[in-house]
C-alpha cells in the first residue's frame, strides 16, 4: 500500500512540473519600459525545445512565474528592454515584492543586461508595479548601465506614468541615447504595449529635442512586434534622429525575425536590411581563383620582403596586430617558451637582416600550399630553405594580409627534444 501511495505522489509530482512548465521559442518585444511583463511567445513542446533555440518558462502553484532559463542561442541583436541577459532568472515573491535574481549555467550570481545582480519591484495590494529598483551583489543600491537606480509608476486615468532617477534621486532620461523624460505607458488590456508618450510635469505630451513625443507599436496575434511609429505632440508621423519614422518587421513562420523596413513619413522606404541570425547560416561558396592568386602572392611576398631588403612590401603585407611565434628557451625558467615578433620587428628585419645576402641560397627555395580558404579567412603552408610556417591570413575591405603566424626551424635537430 506504500509503495502504490509512493508512486501516486510521484505521478502527480512528475504531471504538475510539466503542467508548470513551458517552452517558448521567443519572448515578446519590448523597448517600452520594465514595466511590461516578460512574456513567451510561440510555444513549442518539450521535445521540439531540445532541438531547437528556446525559453523555459517555470510557474508556481498559483501561475507565477518562478524561472526563466534561456537557451536561446540564436544571435540576432535584441533591445535591451527584450533581452534576459543572463542564463537563468529565479524569481521570488514576498509581500508586496517581486525579486528577480541571475545566474550562469553554473549557478552563479552574475549581472543581468542593465549590469545589476538584483532587481526588486514594489507591488500593490492588486499585485500591479509601482517602483523597481537594483541593487549590486552586497545587496547595496546601484545604478543600471542606462545609469538609473529606479523606476516609479503610476496609473492615471490615461498612461502608466514612469519616471527614472539616478541614486542623486534625479531624474533621467529613458536612455542615454533616447531623450525621453517623464513618460506615459499605454498598454491593452492583455499587457501588450502600444505606444510611449513624452511628457511634462502637467502630463502633456511633449515633442522631445529631435521633434519626438511618441513611439507607437502593433504586434501580430502570434506575439510578433511587427511595427513602430514615431510621433510628434500632434500625432503626426516624424523622422527620428535616426532618420525614419516607421520600422517594419518581417518574420518567418516560427517568429524569427528576418528583415527590417524603415520608412520615411511619405511611406516610402528608406532603408531594407536583413537580420543577421545564426537561426539561418549561409555557406560560402568555394574561393576564387582570384582570392588563391592573392593569398599566394601576400604570403610568399612576405619571405621575398626578408630575402630582398623590402621593408615597404613586408609593412604591405602584415596586419598591424600581427601574431607571429616561434619556440624559444627561457635561460632563467630553463624550459621552453613561445617567443613573439612584432610586426615592427619585421620591418626592422627587412631593412637588415639579409644586407650581406648570405642568409639565404642564391636562389631561395619558396614552396606555398593553400591549405584552406573560406570567404575571408585562410590557412597557408610555407617551406622555404631554413623555416617551416603556418600562415593564416584575413581579408580586410578587400585586401589580404597576414594576421598570424607560427613557424619553427626546418631542421629539427635545432631544438632540444
Amino acid at each position: 500500500m506504500k509503495i502504490i501511495t509512493l508512486l501516486l505522489c510521484l505521478v502527480i509530482s512528475i504531471s504538475s512540473f510539466a503542467q508548470n512548465t513551458k517552452y517558448f521559442r521567443h519572448l515578446r518585444y519590448n523597448h517600452i519600459s520594465p514595466f511590461i511583463e516578460i512574456t513567451g511567445v510561440h510555444a513549442i513542446d518539450s521535445t521540439t525545445a531540445s532541438k531547437t533555440s528556446h525559453y523555459i518558462f517555470k510557474f508556481d502553484t498559483i501561475g507565477r512565474i518562478a524561472e526563466i532559463i534561456n537557451n536561446h542561442y540564436h544571435t540576432e541583436k535584441v533591445h535591451p528592454l527584450a533581452s534576459l541577459g543572463t542564463y537563468k532568472v529565479i524569481f521570488t515573491y514576498k509581500e508586496n515584492k517581486e525579486i528577480r535574481t541571475f545566474y550562469d549555467p553554473n549557478n552563479r550570481r552574475i549581472t543581468n543586461d542593465r549590469n545589476v545582480y538584483k532587481e526588486i519591484y514594489l507591488t500593490d495590494n492588486n499585485n500591479v508595479k509601482k517602483q523597481l529598483n537594483f541593487y549590486d551583489l552586497n545587496d547595496k543600491p546601484i545604478e543600471s548601465n542606462w545609469k538609473i537606480a529606479e523606476y516609479k509608476w503610476q496609473q492615471t486615468e490615461k498612461y502608466i506614468v514612469e519616471k527614472r532617477y539616478n541614486l542623486q534621486k534625479e531624474l533621467v532620461n529613458l536612455s542615454p541615447y533616447f531623450e525621453f523624460g517623464i513618460t506615459g505607458i499605454i498598454i491593452d488590456t492583455n499587457g501588450v504595449p502600444q505606444g510611449h508618450y513624452n511628457l511634462n510635469e502637467k502630463l502633456e505630451i511633449i515633442d522631445n529635442y529631435y521633434g519626438t513625443a511618441s513611439y507607437q507599436d502593433t504586434y501580430d496575434n502570434s506575439g510578433n512586434h511587427i511595427k513602430y511609429t514615431y510621433h510628434n505632440k500632434n500625432n503626426e508621423l516624424v523622422m527620428n534622429q535616426w532618420n525614419y519614422a516607421i520600422g517594419e518587421k518581417i518574420y518567418d513562420n516560427l517568429g524569427n525575425n528576418v528583415q527590417l523596413n524603415l520608412y520615411d513619413t511619405k511611406n516610402k522606404i528608406v532603408d531594407a536590411r536583413y537580420i543577421y541570425s545564426n537561426v539561418s547560416i549561409t555557406e560560402s561558396p568555394i574561393a576564387t581563383k582570384k582570392d588563391s592568386v592573392e593569398i599566394k602572392k601576400i604570403s610568399l611576398g612576405y619571405l621575398e620582403a626578408l630575402q630582398q631588403l623590402k621593408p615597404e612590401l613586408m609593412d604591405k603585407v602584415l596586419n598591424d596586430n600581427l601574431n607571429k611565434i616561434t619556440i624559444g628557451y627561457d635561460r632563467n625558467e630553463m624550459k621552453q617558451i613561445g617567443r613573439a615578433t612584432t610586426k615592427a620587428q619585421m620591418i626592422e628585419f627587412a631593412k637588415t637582416w639579409n644586407k650581406t645576402g648570405t642568409r639565404f641560397p642564391f636562389n631561395p627555395e619558396n614552396k606555398i600550399k593553400i591549405l584552406d580558404i573560406y570567404n575571408r579567412i585562410a590557412t597557408i603552408k610555407l617551406i622555404s630553405d631554413n623555416w617551416i610556417e603556418y600562415l593564416q591570413l584575413i581579408k580586410l575591405d578587400g585586401n589580404w594580409e597576414i594576421m598570424n603566424l607560427i613557424w619553427q626551424y626546418r631542421d629539427i635537430k635545432m631544438y632540444k627534444e
